[in-house]
């Protein structure tokens, strides 16, 4: 199993970029697919984006496409979701997760981070 944890949220303005960081506790963390969701106030949870268990696989969402990365270092067992030319309406709490494969579906996911949170004003 895994624990998430992730870090680097924070305030950043419109056009101003961001990296979160999620290590995941153990030593099972490379056998794991990795995603990104999101969940703005008063709107559901969403897919952000996803990667495979060795790194050779990923998928976003079209509302990040061209703007967010997603990478991971299975030796450091951390995944990072890079963040860039953001805009206000990605201002939510993002929430890493672990899956047995790569999916945009939440309940493809077993394990979950506490989120944190990002703002982005305008």
């Amino acid at each position: 199993q895994v624990q998430p944890v992730e870090s680097g949220g924070g305030l950043v303005q419109a056009g101003g970029s961001l990296r979160l960081s999620c290590a995941a506790s153990g030593r099972t963390f490379s056998n794991y697919a990795m995603g990104w969701f999101r969940q703005a106030p008063g709107k559901e949870r969403e897919f952000v984006a996803a990667i495979s268990w060795s790194g050779r696989n990923t998928y976003y969402a079209d509302s990040v496409k061209g703007r967010f990365a997603i990478s991971r270092d299975n030796t450091k067992n951390t995944v990072y979701l890079q963040m860039n030319s953001l805009k206000p309406e990605d201002t939510a709490v993002y929430y890493c997760a672990a899956s047995n494969a790569p999916t945009m579906k939440e309940g493809d996911y077993r394990y979950w981070g506490q989120g944190t949170q990002v703002t982005v004003s305008s």
